[in-house]
């Protein structure tokens, strides 16, 4: 049996095997109750996108400014986003931008790498599972969680080239992990403990 708290929402999922006794499942989540309740005071409170706000874009900080007589496409400036059209309108169009721009650059990065290995890539997309940051499908698609691109870039890429190494390795065998180091350059474990500890404050953001 497995238990996941879903950290953009809280909500806690119970897996239990097809012919496991469902009363033994809710009393065996039941003694994990102190468990469940410290994971859900951990989670950070939702972040809903809105005029001021500080936002995290590649690792840096800026803050959503709306200009009264910018153009509707939003650029960065300094330490700020700039987005003009109306206000109201500002945190959906930065939202969408960010989307676009974590494809554009994941789908660059990926390419770029799968290039090296030899193996067929399918098409890579976007979306924002609840668990996973990157899969990998035996047809060779890979989609990612937009929000990586909230994250640094080295947190990004090792992702990247955890996804395009499983173009040769549908498995997380030595051969994988060795492909990974290989890919990315060096064992990604710094990377890959950014993302535990930092990962449920992306899933936070932009959510109300």
């Amino acid at each position: 049996m497995r238990l996941v708290v879903d950290p953009r929402d809280g909500a806690v999922k119970l897996t239990l095997p097809r012919r496991a006794s469902l009363s033994a499942a809710y009393a065996w989540a039941e003694s994990k109750r102190d468990w469940i309740e410290g994971v859900l005071a951990a989670l950070p409170a939702p972040q809903p996108l809105a005029l001021g706000q500080i936002i995290p874009f590649e690792g840096g900080s800026y803050r959503l400014t709306h200009v009264e007589r910018g153009g509707r496409q939003v650029r960065v400036d300094g330490e700020r986003l700039l987005v003009g059209g109306p206000a109201d309108l500002a945190p959906t169009r930065v939202l969408r931008w960010l989307k676009a721009q974590a494809l554009a650059t994941l789908k660059t990065e990926t390419e770029t790498l799968a290039r090296s290995t030899g193996v067929r890539l399918g098409r890579v997309g976007i979306g924002d599972a609840r668990t996973r940051w990157g899969s990998c499908s035996s047809t060779g698609d890979i989609r990612y969680n937009w929000r990586l691109i909230l994250a640094p870039p080295e947190v990004r890429q090792a992702t990247v080239a955890h996804e395009v190494a499983h173009l040769v390795h549908m498995d997380h065998s030595p051969a994988f992990h060795a492909e990974v180091a290989r890919l990315y350059g060096r064992d990604p474990k710094p990377e890959r403990a950014w993302l535990r500890a930092h990962g449920s404050t992306l899933h936070a953001f932009a959510r109300s």
